[in-house]
């Protein structure tokens, strides 16, 4: 069975990753950075469809290039960097 979530709320499946949020306030345009960051992490595949049907992929790239490293874990940032075709930066510490 395929479920598709609706543009303007949060899966409800996602809940136990917003434990700190009321989903049904959670604006998809004001709390983006938050929804795309757990939704990276925690996401399955119906709810990673929902975020980029949501979000563009420059919008989701661009995050990851802002704030991937302080916000994505292991091996998760390396995943998105790759799947997004961010090339990481020589300089980067390791």
């Amino acid at each position: 069975m395929c479920t598709q979530f609706e543009p303007n709320e949060i899966p409800p499946s996602l809940k136990p990753f917003f434990q700190e949020y009321d989903l049904a306030m959670l604006d998809p345009d004001r709390s983006a950075a938050t929804i795309i960051e757990r939704i990276l992490i925690f996401g399955n595949r119906l709810e990673l469809d929902w975020l980029f049907r949501v979000y563009s992929r420059e919008k989701i790239m661009t995050w990851v290039q802002k704030w991937g490293k302080d916000g994505l874990p292991e091996p998760h940032l390396t995943f998105w960097n790759l799947v997004l075709g961010i090339e990481k930066d020589l300089d980067d510490d390791e």
